[in-house]
C-alpha cells in the first residue's frame, strides 16, 4: 500500500511539474494578432529597408508586426540587415560614393565590425526596385538599438510584435554567418535582455536555427520560411516539429495548404504580397497574416 501511495505521489508530482512548465510557457506568450499585418523589412516599398525610421513609419501606419532580418557582425553584434554583403543596389560608402557592381562581395557583413557597417549610408541612393521609397540618410542599426527605439516610440500604444529572421545557411557557416548555435545565442541574448520574448517570432529558411530554438527556447514562437515544391508534410518532416507559423512564398499558397495547416494549429503568413489584387486574393484564402513591401496596402 505504501508503495502504491508513493508511486501515486510521484505521478502527481510529475503531472504537476509538467503542467507548471506548460503554464509557464503559456504565460511567456502574448496573444498573437488575429491577422498579422507585416511590413517586409519594415516596409521597404516606402522607406529604407530594415531601418529604425522604417519601423517607426510602419508603427504610424498601424501594422501589428515588425518584420526584419538579422546578421552577426565580426565583433559579435546582432545587426538588422538582409544581405550577406553590403549591396551596391541601395548603399553608399562612408564617403558617399556608390559601390561598384564589381565590388558586390567586397563588404561581407560577418567580416566587418559594427563601427564599419554603421558608417555606410543605406537611405540616400535611389533604389531602382522601389521608386516610391522615401530617401533619408540612415544606417544599419543594432537590433538592441532598434528594439529600444521601437519600445519608446510605441509607448502608450498597443505592443508591437517582432518577426525576426536569422540570415544564415549551412553553406555560409564561417564565411557570411556564424554557426547556428552561436547565432541563436547572440540573438536570444538581445531579445531576453530587452524583455520582449512574449512578442517575438523567429523566422528562418535555415531549419537549424529553428530546431535549436525549439529545443533550447521552447517559449519562443518559430516560423518556417519555405519556397519549394514540397508538400506541407514533407516540409514539416524536414523541420522535425510543427512551427507556430508556416511562412511560404505567396505563390505556394492555396486553400488546401491553409486548411492543412489550420488542422495542425499552424498559422499561415505568406510573403511578399505587393499589390491590392494579390493581397485580396491571398486574404480570401483565410491566411493568418501577410508580409508586404507595401504595408499601407494591407490596411485598406
Amino acid at each position: 500500500m505504501k508503495k502504491i501511495i508513493y508511486m501515486a505521489g510521484i505521478t502527481l508530482v510529475g503531472l504537476f511539474g509538467c503542467k507548471t512548465m506548460q503554464n509557464k510557457q503559456s504565460a511567456n506568450k502574448a496573444e498573437f494578432p488575429a491577422f498579422s499585418t507585416e511590413g517586409h523589412r519594415g516596409g521597404r516599398g516606402l522607406m529604407p529597408e530594415n531601418t529604425i525610421i522604417a519601423m517607426k513609419h510602419a508603427i504610424d501606419l498601424g501594422i501589428t508586426t515588425l518584420e526584419m532580418d538579422t546578421h552577426i557582425s565580426k565583433d559579435g553584434k546582432v545587426v538588422v540587415t538582409h544581405d550577406d554583403y553590403l549591396s551596391p543596389a541601395f548603399m553608399l560608402t562612408p564617403e558617399g560614393k556608390e559601390i561598384p557592381k564589381s565590388d558586390a562581395k567586397k563588404y561581407p557583413v560577418y567580416q566587418m565590425d559594427y563601427s564599419q557597417l554603421k558608417a555606410f549610408d543605406l537611405g540616400t541612393k535611389v533604389h531602382a526596385g522601389f521608386p516610391q521609397q522615401k530617401k533619408i540618410k540612415t544606417y544599419i542599426p543594432l537590433l538592441s538599438e532598434l528594439i529600444d527605439e521601437v519600445q519608446l516610440y510605441s509607448k502608450g500604444k498597443k505592443q508591437m510584435f517582432y518577426n525576426i529572421e536569422t540570415k544564415c545557411s549551412a553553406k555560409g557557416d564561417g564565411i557570411v554567418n556564424p554557426a547556428p548555435e552561436q547565432f541563436v545565442k547572440l540573438l536570444m541574448d538581445v531579445i531576453e535582455a530587452k524583455g520582449i520574448s512574449p512578442y517575438v517570432v523567429i523566422q528562418s529558411f535555415d531549419k537549424r536555427t529553428l530546431q535549436i530554438l525549439h529545443k533550447k527556447y521552447p517559449q519562443i514562437r518559430t516560423s518556417f520560411l519555405v519556397d519549394n515544391k514540397k508538400s506541407l508534410q514533407e516540409n514539416l518532416d524536414d523541420l522535425g516539429f510543427n512551427p507556430f507559423i508556416l511562412s511560404p512564398a505567396y505563390k505556394m499558397v492555396d486553400s488546401d495548404l491553409v486548411k492543412q495547416c489550420h488542422e495542425k494549429q499552424i498559422k499561415v503568413i505568406p510573403w511578399t504580397v505587393n499589390t491590392k489584387v494579390e493581397i485580396a486574393a491571398i486574404k480570401a484564402l483565410k491566411v493568418d497574416g501577410i508580409i508586404s513591401d507595401y504595408p499601407d496596402l494591407l490596411l485598406d
